[in-house]
């Protein structure tokens, strides 16, 4: 099963030193994410009250930034001395923004970054719109980069993450998803969207082949390696972490990669659990408490983690065709405590 083995390879860090890590590329960043933050609040003015009622509303939630500061960063150490990676920068964070609105409809969140989601507060039909009109702010954006390359780059992430939703509706509450299938939806959902945001600040500075390249990479391992996280944390983490409540994956029958191992390893009382909870869909109150057990008995959760760090760990390694500087330095370092954010 190639990455699905279990390794520990990447520096063990506490959830801690990913802020730091965080703070840093924040910090290096900051100037060129004043600007960020500047066109998203242009982005979202419309003389229609909800439009930018809904969007400040999620804009109030916060979120790290991470996905803009990519291209910002990938940009900068690749020697970028120019203005138009902040709209690219912009554009990378209003598409994250619209699919969450998107996302949270589809999957019926009621939590989003610790604060109610839109579609709890204002409807269904307001958020998806709203949503739509924030993918069109992005693509204006990208339009005014004045790069076809990079619009081809967003432009194609957009296409794939729709995708991806698409798919992992497919496999929910499917107990035969395996951990390519797994794999396929996360880097739809969540790597594209990594991968298109370092490879834009990459090819705006028109850098090299083989490092655009590898910036491209790096950030398709980093995604990917996130997502898995993410994953984990809905079992074992606070949902101060995880932005949303734990045990919604759970909840709404989402196959993610601890689900898929348990199965792998599960017996026959096991099996039945899963059928009913995930497959079934009958859940009683106790559910989550034992499949958190089930996960932890069969080390499913603890080699879902371990995949994430190899991941981070390839990350890393695609850096290596990349310039040293600063810029490339603290791009590592998020990758090695990105993996570290289980409470």
């Amino acid at each position: 099963m190639g990455l699905a083995a279990a390794t520990n390879d990447v520096k063990s860090a506490s959830d801690g030193e990913f802020r730091l890590a965080v703070g840093a590329l924040r910090t290096l960043t900051g100037e060129d994410l004043k600007k960020v933050d500047q066109e998203i609040t242009h982005s979202a003015r419309s003389s229609v009250g909800l439009i930018p009622e809904l969007a400040g509303h999620l804009a109030a939630a916060g979120g790290k930034r991470v996905r803009p500061m990519l291209t910002l960063a990938a940009a900068r150490a690749c020697g970028y001395c120019g203005e138009d990676h902040v709209k690219l920068a912009a554009a990378v964070e209003l598409i994250h923004g619209a699919t969450l609105l998107h996302d949270d409809v589809v999957d019926g969140s009621l939590l989003r970054r610790g604060l109610k989601t839109a579609n709890v507060i204002w409807g269904n039909k307001e958020s998806v719109l709203v949503g739509d009109f924030i993918f069109s702010r992005a693509f204006e954006l990208m339009v005014a980069a004045r790069n076809l390359k990079v619009l081809q780059i967003l432009s194609a992430a957009s296409g794939v993450i729709a995708e991806g939703e698409v798919l992992q509706l497919a496999t929910q509450n499917n107990l035969s998803v395996t951990f390519d299938t797994y794999l396929a939806v996360i880097e739809s959902k969540t790597a594209a969207l990594f991968a298109a945001a370092t490879h834009a600040g990459a090819a705006i500075a028109e850098a090299p082949a083989g490092v655009e390249l590898a910036f491209k990479h790096y950030g398709r391992e980093l995604g990917i390696a996130y997502q898995l996280i993410d994953d984990a944390l809905d079992y074992s983490g606070f949902e101060a972490s995880l932005g949303k409540r734990t045990g919604d994956d759970f909840r709404e029958g989402k196959m993610t990669l601890p689900i898929v191992y348990a199965l792998e390893r599960a017996d026959a009382e096991e099996r039945k659990f899963w059928k009913r909870t995930i497959s079934d869909g009958v859940q009683r109150s106790e559910d989550f408490e034992e499949a958190c057990a089930i996960l932890a008995r069969t080390n499913a959760l603890g080699d879902s983690i371990a995949c994430a760090r190899r991941y981070a760990r390839r990350a890393i390694d695609e850096l290596s065709a990349a310039p040293d500087n600063e810029f490339t330095q603290a791009l590592v370092w998020l990758a090695e405590t990105s993996v570290q954010r289980v409470s």
